[in-house]
């Protein structure tokens, strides 16, 4: 999957500009998306929340072990799919803090903006490849999640919510380097989809990590 050396400079940097826009209207578009199913579902309970996002869970891991989910009309598709069982799994929460507390909402949602923007940019920039750390950082990522949605399906994690919460954000922030790096270095458009995947569920998962913590 690594891009392709063009024959001048020019063609390499429209090829990246490009991908750059194609994964950044992914993104945009699936960020609308869950913003549309926060605001339809803000009246679920939570208990039909939970199903929502288990089901965007399961979703999202399906990703990393069919690879016909990650590229062309289909993981454009399973992307929107993912977004929108999100947005129903978040809504009751996110209609909870906007309620009781909404300066934290605006708060998370300001913060969550200038964070993605500055990885983004610093990893763009970034001339060491930095390939080597999406994995890791993915595994991280996922198992800190699974034990956030378990311990809301089971039971709460008490005192180590908080370190569950920085240690998501951190993680997401970090991949959203590795993400706009490897835009830069080894993009094709084969890789637009799964990349669109990847920042979207990190800035979700920034934005939610802030939300618990400034709820605490």
């Amino acid at each position: 999957m690594s891009f392709i050396e063009a024959s001048s400079t020019g063609v390499r940097e429209r090829s990246v500009a490009t991908i750059m826009g194609q994964v950044l209207t992914l993104v945009a578009a699936a960020i609308g998306l869950f913003a549309f199913a926060t605001y339809l579902g803000r009246d679920l309970t939570f208990e039909t929340a939970r199903i929502f996002s288990i089901v965007g869970l399961v979703m999202l891991v399906a990703t990393w072990f069919v690879s016909a989910l990650r590229v062309g009309s289909l993981g454009i598709f399973w992307l929107m799919a993912i977004a929108s069982a999100i947005g129903f799994g978040f809504a009751p929460v996110l209609a909870f803090y906007a309620e009781a507390n909404p300066s934290s909402v605006t708060s998370a949602a300001a913060i969550t903006t200038l964070t993605v923007l500055g990885m983004a940019a610093a990893g763009f920039v970034t001339s060491k490849d930095l390939v080597g750390w999406m994995k890791p950082l993915s595994f991280i990522v996922l198992g800190a999640v699974v034990v956030s949605l378990g311990a809301l399906i089971f039971g709460g994690l008490g005192t180590l919510s908080p370190f569950i919460s920085i240690v998501i954000l951190l993680a997401s922030a970090l991949l959203i380097l590795v993400d706009f790096n490897y835009v830069r270095k080894h993009a094709t458009e084969d890789d637009v989809v799964w990349l669109a995947t990847g920042i979207f569920v990190s800035i979700i998962n920034i934005f939610m990590s802030l939300l618990n913590l400034f709820n605490r």
